[in-house]
């Protein structure tokens, strides 16, 4: 009786290109912008509105999350209501 021996050969790997080129790291840290006494005003008045309008936005988010769960608790009451009958 004889025996073959042979090594399972394994595929090639695959390369893949990378869909974008990476990211240029600089070796020096940029200098920050300069701050204008005009400015800072008008950057803290423009922070406070995005402020507002996000807290405005995250309202109607949780009076939409309130809604859903009430749809929620009405679906599971009809699939229960309906189950007995």
């Amino acid at each position: 009786m004889s025996i073959f021996v042979a090594k399972a050969q394994s595929p090639a790997p695959v390369v893949v290109p990378a869909l974008s080129s990476p990211a240029i790291v600089s070796p020096t840290p940029k200098a920050a912008p300069a701050v204008d006494s005009d400015s800072l005003p008008l950057a803290l008045k423009m922070l406070q509105e995005m402020k507002t309008a996000n807290e405005e936005m995250l309202k109607k988010q949780e009076t939409t999350l309130q809604q859903l769960d009430e749809l929620q608790k009405a679906a599971d009451e009809v699939k229960i209501f309906s189950k007995r009958g």
